[in-house]
């Protein structure tokens, strides 16, 4: 985590009131967390720090695309992604982040790092099903589809000639009689 410094935020010398943050989130970032599931991203991220006497309030925002691959047709596109969260960063004894909703940092502390929250919430904020944009719409043109419709059999309807038994007519003759 060394290399994430540029998510510090440092709020010490800060005076009460909203402070931005803006940070520009790309795969590099995404590799020291481990996770390889996008091909590319490009997302903006900006903070908003409102500090108070007693408490910091963290307003996140993202929004960007992330290049994946689709769920159906395994074609890679740019799948656009946006999302907000609120943090709510409170002073005590020691660092506990068990709550979703609210951190604490400990009393001597000078600045907190929003790189694990930035990392949450733009993997929470891509879909579980991935689907190309032009599937539905219907003007997703891949070479796999193309080969598909290449090499699909052509349809030649021939009109089925179907001869009739004559005994049947013989036996549609009676029911006719009976009226």
């Amino acid at each position: 985590m060394e290399k994430l410094k540029e998510f510090l935020i440092p709020f010490s010398g800060l005076k009460l009131g909203k402070h931005q943050f803006e940070f520009q989130v790309n795969n590099t970032f995404f590799t020291h967390f481990g996770y390889d599931e996008f091909n590319s991203s490009d997302i903006k991220m900006k903070v908003i720090l409102e500090k108070k006497s007693n408490m910091l309030e963290l307003n996140f925002s993202h929004n960007g695309t992330v290049n994946v691959p689709c769920d159906l047709t395994n074609e890679d596109f740019d799948l656009p992604i946006k999302g907000k969260m609120k943090l709510i960063v409170r002073f005590g004894e020691e660092f506990n982040d068990e709550n979703d909703e609210f951190i604490i940092l400990p009393h001597d502390e000078f600045q907190v790092n929003v790189a694990q929250y930035i990392y949450e919430m733009i993997v929470l904020s891509v879909p579980t099903k991935r689907i190309h944009t032009g599937i539905k719409d219907g003007t997703l043109q891949t070479e796999a589809l193309q080969n598909l419709e290449k090499f699909s059999p052509t349809e030649t309807k021939t009109k089925e000639i179907k001869e009739i038994d004559p005994r049947w007519d013989g036996l549609k003759k009676l029911l006719t009689d009976k009226k």
